[in-house]
């Protein structure tokens, strides 16, 4: 009920741009969270977990990854799709387990509204409540390559004498790659970014220079 709800918030707004399309996947997910966590805290960690496996199932699939990104497929194939994707993350032979409630929920109300495109970015947002919920704190280190065990000790100690990680239970780090800073890295964690990458400062070059000329 909470994510049909959310399907219909969020149906209503025209144009959406990227940033549109953020605020649409933090709507879902909002209302995951809340369905999630209203049935139990058991619950919330199972389709923490499911949903885990979805994300690492479109990385890894080629077809379900085609099909969770392509919204113009008609109503008989987006069900025939669903039906692969649910077997798909559920598994096979002694592992198998059935899905949530809550997980096939989200996934059928994402299809229908041609959003599966917006999965990740609901997880995302999911996941970032979950560890708020865990007391978790996650940090995400994006680089223009995979930075070295001995840095991210180096920034994980740094990050530790934080008030934010003092705060919290547990302190994660997370290193995604991004050629495109060139160098440096960004620091995420909570609602704050810490830009150091060398793309940045080129940024900041250019615009210095357009200024004084």
């Amino acid at each position: 009920m909470l994510l049909t709800s959310a399907s219909r918030s969020v149906a209503a707004v025209p144009g959406l741009g990227r940033r549109a399309a953020s605020a649409v996947a933090l709507k879902y997910s909002n209302a995951l969270y809340s369905a999630a966590l209203a049935k139990s805290p058991q619950t919330l960690t199972k389709v923490h977990s499911e949903l885990a496996t979805f994300a690492d199932t479109i990385k890894q699939n080629p077809d379900i990854n085609a099909f969770v990104h392509n919204p113009t497929l008609s109503a008989k194939d987006r069900t025939t799709g669903l039906g692969s994707l649910f077997s798909t993350i559920e598994g096979s032979g002694s592992k198998k387990e059935a899905l949530s409630d809550v997980t096939k929920n989200l996934l059928t109300v994402l299809s229908e509204n041609g959003r599966l495109g917006e999965a990740e970015g609901v997880i995302e947002g999911f996941n970032e409540l979950v560890a708020q919920y865990r007391g978790e704190l996650n940090v995400t280190v994006t680089s223009a390559a995979p930075l070295p065990k001995d840095v991210l000790t180096r920034l994980e100690s740094t990050l530790k004498q934080s008030q934010a990680a003092q705060e919290a239970k547990s302190l994660k780090i997370t290193n995604k790659v991004n050629p495109s800073l060139l160098g440096g890295f960004l620091v995420d964690f909570g609602d704050k970014t810490i830009d150091l990458s060398v793309s940045s400062r080129v940024t900041k070059l250019n615009n210095a220079l357009q200024q004084a000329v």
